[in-house]
């Protein structure tokens, strides 16, 4: 993948209604690689992946044009991609059209990711702890790329100083300590709320209002892990749940510190 193929790779998002802008696919192509397939002159498929550290990839953005599907391209892809990683673990997020695929090739479930969006809700006012604050992020803040490893189980510095030249950042401070943060940045339809990295439910709930508030009646996304027990909040303050899919790895999966953790993520395809 090129450059050159992303107008037509970004067609072929559209055509499977996935709201990713031209802006989106630039992004991960310059964070990543990627692979198309062509048929009579006319891009039918892609994949992506992201590598980080020596040991871990994700792989996302698999996609077969309606017209081509059937023929085997999304495993062809699959294969060529999973040959290029080498002896990476990989990990990706699993649509239910892409699971039977993803077990034949030795991918085993680890978790689920639920989509929550629309316009961001008329949301009350954080309650923080004594000595909590979140602040937008300062020149000090050194520290959040290896919170964000930390949490993730994955080498995170590439990724987190891409993400915070395209977003805006806030921190979560506990006696002055930086203990977490959120990024926000436009995606898709609106703005996605990605990453949250917090020491505990509390702290997310804290970073994620904060966003909310200041996005207020304008479209939102954020993408949750299951075990972060936000889903049954987010839909009481008005922000639905619309999809999940599964998270899956081939080889051994990622293995995070016990906190942080990762709350929400950077995006389906980037893990």
């Amino acid at each position: 993948m090129t450059a050159a193929d992303l107008e037509a790779a970004t067609e072929l998002s559209r055509e499977q209604q996935w709201p990713h802008r031209d802006e989106d696919w630039e992004l991960f192509l310059s964070l990543g690689e990627g692979l198309v397939a062509e048929a009579g002159g006319k891009l039918v498929g892609t994949i992506m992946a992201w590598r980080f550290g020596e040991t871990m990839a994700t792989i996302g953005m698999v996609i077969v044009g309606s017209a081509a599907q059937g023929q085997g391209i999304g495993r062809k892809l699959m294969e060529a991609m999973i040959d290029q990683l080498g002896e990476r673990t990989i990990v990706l997020n699993a649509t239910e059209e892409g699971l039977p695929l993803y077990l034949k090739l030795g991918f085993v479930e680890t978790g689920q990711i639920y989509q929550h969006q629309g316009p961001a809700p008329d949301v009350p006012l954080t309650e923080l702890q004594p000595g909590e604050r979140v602040r937008p992020k300062g020149k000090a803040d050194g520290e959040l790329a290896e919170l964000y490893g930390k949490a993730s189980g994955m080498e995170r510095q590439a990724l987190f100083d891409a993400l915070a030249g395209d977003s805006r950042t806030v921190v979560l401070s506990r006696d002055q300590h930086p203990v977490g943060f959120a990024m926000l940045r436009r995606f898709g339809r609106g703005w996605s709320i990605a990453p949250v990295v917090a020491p505990d439910a509390a702290g997310a709930k804290a970073l994620i209002l904060h966003w909310l508030a200041v996005k207020q009646g304008r479209f939102c996304r954020i993408d949750i892990t299951a075990e972060s027990g936000l889903g049954d909040w987010l839909e009481e303050l008005g922000l639905p749940r619309v999809g999940s899919v599964r998270t899956m790895a081939r080889g051994p999966a990622p293995v995070p510190a016990p906190f942080p953790a990762v709350f929400g993520l950077a995006a389906q395809a980037l893990g």
